[in-house]
């Protein structure tokens, strides 16, 4: 492939629906290239990049700086376009989707957990969730909000403003906020890269909760063996490519 003449041309064909319903996956990759240019450099960020995550799953996404993690999940996420190929989150594929549908998508069909910065410090842990569920459209988010902040250990800490809990704490407030948005989508950028080992077993267990009681699908890039052995699957990234 060449990337001199600023296009990129990528294999992936559309398949044509069939008559029959298909059983499309939770997220998946085509082919997906993702080219940075500033003035005559380009940084090819993803090189065919392709990967298939099936409903229900906990996957995480190993490899090392700078190998493509966080373009994946920007790309997944809507937060970006890819320069060729397709993401596709179940039947629709994000490139076809209008402005409206794609800020719908993002308030409803998919949640970020961070690895820092995850909510406003000065808002109370309910009232961050809160928040979360009135971008979703929810009228009445407060039953789901307690709702939630109890099903993950937080039920005595609803009232704590986010600036003053632990680094645990608020990785499973934010957690508990995809819970309450029932997020069929979870995308997680190093989830337990800042914590001690008692507080990533403690957000582990979270991730997995989410998955098991509230049915999403968790996408987890991360450098931590505990948290790959923790997945259903692991996959590994090298130079904008998944491994074999």
């Amino acid at each position: 492939m060449s990337t001199s003449s600023g296009a990129v041309k990528s294999l992936y064909v559309e398949p044509e629906r069939a008559e029959q319903e298909i059983d499309w996956p939770a997220l998946q990759f085509n082919d997906v290239f993702k080219i940075f240019r500033s003035g005559p450099v380009e940084t090819v960020a993803l090189r065919g990049f392709g990967m298939r995550v099936e409903r229900g799953e906990l996957v995480a996404v190993l490899g090392p700086s700078g190998c493509g993690k966080s373009t994946m999940l920007a790309l997944a996420s809507a937060l970006d376009q890819p320069s060729a190929g397709e993401v596709r989150v179940g039947e629709w594929s994000l490139s076809l989707l209008d402005e409206t549908a794609l800020a719908d998508y993002r308030a409803r069909g998919v949640a970020l957990v961070l690895q820092r910065d995850n909510l406003w410090p000065a808002l109370t842990a309910r009232e961050n969730v809160i928040v979360s569920l009135r971008i979703a459209g929810r009228s009445d988010p407060g039953p789901a909000a307690d709702q939630a902040l109890a099903a993950f250990g937080l039920g005595d800490r609803v009232r704590q403003r986010a600036g003053s809990l632990s680094g645990g704490e608020q990785q499973r407030v934010a957690i508990a906020g995809a819970a309450a948005r029932q997020a069929p989508l979870v995308l997680a950028d190093e989830p337990t890269g800042e914590l001690d080992h008692a507080n990533e077993r403690l957000v582990l267990d979270a991730l997995r909760e989410l998955r098991d009681s509230f049915g999403s699908t968790v996408v987890a890039v991360t450098h931590s063996a505990r948290v790959a052995r923790a997945a259903d699957r692991v996959v590994e990234m090298r130079d904008g490519r998944a491994l074999a």
